[in-house]
């Protein structure tokens, strides 16, 4: 016989950036153990160092990091954290990312433009990591972009069991803000029993951020509406299209996302439009000067503590959808 057998249970330890502590502690805290604590210095020329004060050695490593504002900066952090235990010889590794930065640049729309989140997936794959969990993705087939297991995680149960607490189930019409959107509003309407419309618009290919609708295509008349999407960033692309639901007759609007990335006036505009409710989850941290008095923000923590539990018993992440 050759080799070696060391006897020993795995390790599960969770690692969490400086982007989100928050989410992180509330994911320790449902899987009953401590965040692992972590030294963090930036220096003087903004380079990010980062170091373990216990020992990783042989454990199954879960590093949690959402991408929130400064992006790039939480990217690399994520990305140190990752060579770090590595280097450290942890076992496996897996990166956790609410919120993947990049996840809108996943094709090449016209010429000479990047597939940034290709790159996003090389980069963690490079710097050691064995596995990837995400929340509701911007399309699916960045989960094919990881060369390795990727357990893409949805946030509908949570978001879909609070609107049909709050609102009718037999007036609520679920509408898709875009043709992208269709298989997200599909699934909405499909949970809620509730029919589907869709905004046809046309994006500005040279100008950032700018939205023009064109038309409704379904029943929305003295109906409730809700307007899901996987992220909310500026809050235009909302804005036009419960202005366009209210000229065809909309009774309420409520939104829903996933991602509450409110960028510049977001916040603003969503708290004057006729919007009557925007519900979001804590994949990102909101300060609070991005937050407005018809935000609701509802808690992911439970379902990636699940997903983490299922992936270090070796159980089944997809279980918890069906």
């Amino acid at each position: 016989m050759t080799g070696m057998k060391a006897t020993g249970q795995k390790q599960l330890m969770l690692f969490s950036g400086r982007t989100h502590p928050a989410l992180a502690e509330e994911v320790a805290k449902e899987l009953g153990i401590d965040v692992v604590p972590t030294r963090f210095d930036t220096f003087a020329n903004s380079e990010i160092f980062v170091r373990y004060l216990e020992s990783v050695r042989g454990s199954d490593a879960f590093v949690l990091q959402t991408h929130a504002d400064p992006v790039n900066e939480s990217i690399m952090e994520h990305l140190i954290m990752v060579d770090a235990l590595k280097r450290a010889s942890a076992k496996r590794i897996t990166v956790v990312t609410p919120f993947l930065g990049y996840a809108r640049q996943d094709k090449k729309h016209r010429g000479r433009e990047p597939i940034s989140a290709r790159l996003m997936t090389d980069l963690f794959r490079t710097a050691g990591a064995d596995r990837m969990m995400a929340v509701d993705l911007h399309t699916d087939q960045i989960q094919g972009f990881f060369n390795g297991p990727v357990d893409h995680l949805f946030a509908l149960p949570i978001l879909a069991d609070y609107v049909g607490g709050q609102l009718d189930l037999s007036d609520i019409t679920v509408v898709s803000p875009d043709a992208g959107r269709v298989r997200t509003a599909d699934r909405w309407a499909d949970r809620l029993g509730s029919p589907l419309a869709i905004i046809h618009k046309r994006r500005d290919p040279d100008v950032a951020n700018q939205v023009k609708v064109h038309e409704v295509v379904g029943e929305v008349e003295g109906r409730t509406c809700v307007l899901v999407d996987d992220m909310i960033d500026t809050g235009g692309t909302l804005v036009k299209a419960a202005e366009a639901l209210f000229e065809q007759g909309a009774s309420k609007v409520v939104a829903a996302a996933t991602h509450g990335v409110l960028s510049g006036p977001a916040a603003e505009r969503l708290q004057n439009s006729r919007i009557s409710e925007v519900i979001v989850t804590n994949s990102l941290p909101i300060p609070e000067e991005r937050s407005f008095e018809k935000l609701t923000q509802l808690s992911i923590a439970p379902l990636v503590a699940r997903a983490v539990s299922e992936v270090f018993t070796d159980g089944s992440v997809t279980s918890l959808f069906e």
